[in-house]
């Protein structure tokens, strides 16, 4: 079987009714596949996806079908599958990055110290980096294709964004988003609080299913969609640890003449946070 897809981590097979999701063991930073592989990490990124699933089925569907390799066919019941593959229902996916902030950190800082805004929503004076915001903000962007950059868009624009594409449906699809994005997001940053892991910020995809209902999709809450802080040492004022691919940037930052490899000991300490969050979060080792 070949992907009919191929993201910069992630590879999709047709299987008729129903979609494989393989998370790779890829890694992709500032938008370019590096020449490393992270073993595991598609594992953690596919059973992380996996267990928040399982927790927001009652606030929203899923289009998680199963992510045992016995259930699908004989193809991807090999080793380099086991674990990092997931069958999931077809959606009509709706065009929208769903983005939801908790705290204030990365672009959203930039912004506010520029105009005390982020993604045109006006936040309260005086905040610091890092600081939580009163109440979780929803920015959602465009979904750009491979290469090119998503851009931020006000919730009215979500809109007018959705009104093209789905005549009748803009408000009621915009508003569905943002609600379903803030509830899942408090629900799991809640339970995450109580594992020592804070979630500053992260970003879900929904679709539509055969009857025009909504469908969380995609990847849930991993480290490749979210940043995840230790609870221990959080204080605001500057940019927090994470539990995310921060060594491999820093590195590729601090050593521009050394191209797209990193050395094993950033890849091994990349691994070590994701299966350290995984264990955090579900209790189980990896």
């Amino acid at each position: 079987m070949k992907p009919i897809k191929e993201g910069k981590v992630r590879e999709i097979y047709d299987n008729g009714d129903t979609l494989i999701m393989v998370a790779t063991d890829r890694i992709s930073c500032f938008d370019v596949i590096l020449d490393n592989t992270v073993t595991k990490k598609g594992t953690v990124l596919t059973q992380m996806s996996k267990f928040w699933f399982d927790m927001t089925e009652d606030v929203i569907p899923n289009h998680m079908v199963s992510a045992d390799v016995k259930d699908m066919p004989e193809f991807f019941r090999q080793p380099k599958f086991d674990g990092n593959s997931m069958m999931c229902k077809k959606l009509n996916m709706l065009p929208i990055e769903c983005i939801v902030r908790g705290y204030i950190t990365g672009s959203g800082w930039e912004s506010y110290k520029k105009n005390g805004t982020v993604c045109g929503i006006k936040l309260p004076e005086g905040l610091k980096e890092a600081d939580k915001l009163p109440e979780p903000i929803y920015t959602p962007s465009t979904k750009a294709e491979i290469g090119d950059h998503d851009e931020n868009i006000s919730y009215e624009q979500s809109v007018e964004y959705l009104e093209k594409r789905f005549p009748g449906k803009g408000a009621e699809y915009a508003a569905k988003l943002r609600d379903y994005t803030i509830a899942i997001y408090k629900k799991c940053a809640d339970y995450a609080l109580t594992k020592g892991i804070i979630i500053a910020d992260t970003k879900f995809e929904f679709g539509l299913d055969e009857n025009g209902n909504m469908v969380l999709g995609d990847e849930v809450l991993t480290p490749d969609s979210s940043r995840f802080w230790p609870v221990d040492g959080y204080e605001p004022g500057h940019g927090q640890p994470s539990f995310d691919k921060q060594f491999a940037r820093d590195w590729l930052k601090a050593n521009p003449e050394k191209g797209w490899k990193l050395p094993e000991e950033i890849v091994e300490k990349t691994i070590g946070k994701y299966l350290q969050a995984y264990k955090m979060l579900t209790g189980k080792d990896l």
